[in-house]
């Protein structure tokens, strides 16, 4: 009897954890901005592993296209 076992893939299985300070980076805006943005829950999606907060790459890119897609009007 032979046992197959079929690895699934995981959605960020070839994906790139990200810091705060490499997000800023891609975004062009400072760390204090991601900051507050993480506060109001707008900006791309973040979690914490301990005590540090992390970014997966394609959901920053994923997040300034929707970005580029969406405008805000100027306050």
């Amino acid at each position: 009897m032979s046992t197959t076992s079929y690895r699934t893939e995981t959605p960020h299985e070839h994906d790139e954890l990200l810091t705060i300070k490499e997000v800023a980076a891609i975004v062009r805006v400072p760390e204090a901005t991601l900051r507050y943005w993480r506060h109001l829950n707008t900006g791309p999606h973040s979690f914490r592993i301990g005590r540090s907060v992390r970014y997966w790459h394609n959901d920053v890119l994923e997040w300034l296209e929707t970005q580029s897609n969406n405008p805000q009007p100027h306050r």
